[in-house]
């Protein structure tokens, strides 16, 4: 809206939501044991975080913000 990336963030929002509660059950439900250690996902996250271009970061300057621009 206006050069913002509000509207499709908020859908990925709704979305995310809905897997994070899913994601919870599922781990309630387990044994304990993990395939990946929190360590190593919230290492691969921050790396992940690191490539990505600040463009693309929430700044209305990359994206569906500038090829959308009539909404």
């Amino acid at each position: 809206i206006g050069g913002l990336v509000q509207i499709p963030c908020i859908e990925r929002n709704a979305v995310a939501s809905i897997k994070a509660i899913t994601a919870a059950r599922i781990a309630l439900r387990g044994d304990g044991r993990h395939f990946v250690a929190l360590d190593k996902a919230i290492k691969t996250m921050r790396q992940t975080g690191a490539d990505m271009l600040d463009k693309y970061k929430e700044t209305s300057r990359g994206g569906l913000a500038v090829n959308v621009i009539e909404c």
